[in-house]
């Protein structure tokens, strides 16, 4: 990591996630294999947070995206077989790219309505973006460090690089880290779909040479982020060590990419050369890969500038989870911490006939992996830029 390490590493040892093709690691991952359907918006369907022992009353003071990272925070935990006495001081590093949407609209149509009077107190703790991570820390009693930051469509993955350097820094040995969003409303869709961002078909096909836009989705997904030494002593699975990342601003336009990409060359290059790997080792990228024209384009050269002459395997798993946006980072993570443990790659849901203009190996079919350095991309409106470099767990 940029900051002192002092032979700290970072390691995955717990995945936790909520997304519209699956609850759970297992559920989740059985789900990147499956076909997508046509939809202007992807839902999480059946999502009941109750199942982790929320009340009725817990239940309405939080926003949905809260009750979404609770979730997922609860199925890290758990796949990290963390006890309470491993919870003393662990940090919680969870993202949000809007905040607390539905509350938000609600209770403006409740001023409106029925006056000040009606509007709930309970407004702007459910509408901060910070809600999620003060959820989950008072969820579990998690007096570490707390923070949330907000980078648009690269918050998710902004939330684990600085969760990881946390860790390396020395601040923490553990941390639940990653981002969650809910933000389906119908201000927002009818904002993206202003902006002609969604999909008039309503599918999303990465790097497709008939991509027409992203499908809006939403969604959660938090890892668990520890110290090497601290997941060895205590006998943890790791799935990945996140051995590097990668932060930087095109500084171009508020929503469109710098041109050939520059600033997501930038990125990828600064996480490659914090975490100490060549670019020819690199043989998978978890790309951004939103189904846009001028993004696809964008990442497109700019992985081709950074590994060629070698070509990388390269997956978009939006085609099934759609873009959630500031927990699409977090989401792609998880994907790619199991990537490490089921030794496969998933495929590119959606797509069928890769713009010959792209010049990338895109996996159409799921294909057989042995696990080596790899990365995941997020690119955010703002120009926000995010890399995290995962390598194999140490023996």
């Amino acid at each position: 990591m940029l900051e002192s390490r002092d032979g700290r590493r970072v390691v995955v040892t717990g995945v936790g996630v909520v997304a519209p093709c699956g609850t759970g690691a297992g559920e989740f991952w059985e789900g990147l294999f499956k076909g997508t359907e046509a939809a202007s918006a992807r839902w999480i369907k059946n999502f009941e947070p109750a199942v982790i022992g929320l009340s009725k009353v817990e239940l309405r003071r939080l926003d949905r995206f809260a009750q979404l990272a609770l979730v997922a925070a609860h199925e890290a935990v758990g796949d990290a077989t963390l006890r309470d006495g491993d919870k003393d001081g662990t940090g919680v590093f969870i993202g949000c790219g809007i905040g607390g949407a539905y509350s938000w609209e609600t209770q403006v149509r409740t001023l409106d309505t029925r006056g000040e009077r009606g509007v709930s107190p309970l407004t702007i703790p459910m509408v901060m973006p910070n809600a999620a991570a003060a959820a989950v820390a008072l969820r579990w009693g998690l007096t570490g460090p707390c923070e949330t930051i907000s980078t648009a469509c690269a918050t998710g993955t902004h939330s684990i690089a600085g969760a990881a350097r946390w860790i390396a820094a020395g601040r923490a040995d553990v941390v639940l880290a990653g981002s969650a969003e809910a933000c389906l409303t119908g201000v927002n869709l009818a904002g993206f779909g202003s902006m002609r961002a969604l999909s008039p078909t309503g599918l999303s096909r990465p790097f497709d040479v008939d991509r027409d836009g992203f499908c809006a989705a939403e969604g959660a997904a938090v890892l668990v982020l520890e110290e090497l030494g601290r997941a060895r002593a205590r006998g943890a699975r790791v799935y990945a060590e996140i051995a590097g990342t990668g932060s930087t601003c095109d500084a171009h336009h508020i929503f469109a990419p710098a041109p050939e990409g520059r600033g997501a060359v930038a990125c990828m290059r600064e996480a490659l050369a914090d975490g100490g790997v060549e670019p020819a080792d690199v043989t998978h990228v978890n790309a951004h890969g939103t189904s846009t024209a001028l993004n696809d384009e964008a990442e497109a050269k700019a992985i081709a500038s950074v590994f060629a002459p070698a070509r990388p395997a390269v997956t978009s798993i939006k085609g099934v989870t759609g873009h959630s946006l500031g927990a699409a980072g977090a989401i792609e993570a998880a994907a790619l911490a199991l990537t490490y443990v089921h030794r496969r790659l998933p495929p590119t849901m959606g797509t069928t006939a890769v713009d010959p203009a792209l010049n990338l190996d895109v996996v159409l079919q799921s294909r057989a992996w042995d696990p080596a350095p790899a990365i995941s991309n997020s690119f955010g409106f703002g120009g926000h830029n995010a890399t995290l470099l995962f390598v194999p767990a140490p023996d």
